[in-house]
């Protein structure tokens, strides 16, 4: 097996050995920083539809309150609010979701669907969880969700939500008396759960990661392939150059000419040597001739 071949064969096993070990860093970093980004928006439209809501509560809830004697007026419902202002939002991008799902809704828009109940359950058995983050899949592909608890922590929540007795007339007009009510103070009611879609952040992650593999790949043949032409030019010429001389010294033609040496590396300094071991033979070999 030739010298280059020998070469090419455990550059390539390190380079692929290299490679295989960037493609898993870079791959896993891609893809957390896709689901980071997904987080983050997440984030933002839960932030967003606090906001709504407090805005609803502290602005838009006090100028309707005398009309609100005399008949329901779902604006001034935070609940309502902000789903209409997510609503509004998903004209453009359909695939964001937002929900207050509610174990027991006054609104039945509102009730929990299973995996929703799951995640409501979870923060009504752990207290200082805060924050529900996971994935899901489903007919339109992969979406992260990002649950935070409602907890009845204001004391006037119960003057709707605690008997129906006690609720306005006006609600009990519009959604009856049969759910949303029994309510306790400090108790999860609820979560908010925002959805959003990771299919294009992920195809963003995958096609990042398809470019550069192949930029890496290609700039591993260029290394290869300058490497190949300085191999070529530094080591297996001069050396062949040496074999062939030390070949045809060694059958004998001592007067054939010096091999020709340029530089000063480690192959130069062999070339040097192997002239002065070619002028001591000669003249060894002319010293015995000369003694016969």
């Amino acid at each position: 097996m030739k010298l280059t071949l020998k070469f090419n064969i455990a550059l390539i096993i390190a380079m692929l050995v290299g490679a295989f070990i960037v493609s898993v860093f870079a791959n896993k970093l891609l893809q957390d920083n896709a689901r980071k980004e997904v987080l983050e928006e997440a984030r933002i439209m839960m932030q967003s539809a606090i906001a709504v809501r407090k805005y609803t509560v502290s602005e838009i809830r006090p100028l309707l309150a005398m009309q609100q004697q005399r008949s329901f007026i779902k604006q001034t419902v935070p609940a309502y609010a902000a789903r209409q202002y997510i609503s509004t939002v998903r004209k453009k991008y359909p695939d964001y979701n937002y929900k207050e799902a509610t174990l027991n809704p006054t609104n039945p828009a509102d009730r929990a669907t299973d995996w929703e109940t799951d995640i409501i359950n979870h923060f009504r058995g752990h207290d200082s969880v805060k924050e529900k983050v996971g994935e899901r899949t489903t007919e339109t592909g992969k979406m992260l969700y990002l649950g935070v608890p409602i907890k009845i922590t204001n004391q006037a929540c119960l003057a709707c939500h605690s008997t129906p007795d006690e609720a306005p007339s006006t609600m009990i007009d519009t959604y009856g008396n049969a759910n949303g009510f029994g309510w306790q103070h400090n108790e999860v009611i609820g979560a908010q759960i925002v959805s959003v879609p990771m299919s294009l952040p992920l195809d963003r992650a995958n096609q990042t990661y398809s470019t550069f593999m192949l930029s890496l790949i290609s700039v591993f043949i260029g290394i290869i392939i300058v490497i190949n032409i300085m191999l070529h030019y530094v080591v297996i010429r001069p050396v062949t150059a040496l074999a062939s001389k030390a070949n045809e010294v060694s059958l004998g033609a001592l007067d054939a000419q010096e091999l020709l040496v340029k530089g000063n590396d480690e192959i130069s300094s062999l070339g040097h040597s192997f002239n002065r071991m070619h002028r001591s033979l000669a003249n060894a070999v002319s010293l015995l001739e000369d003694d016969n």
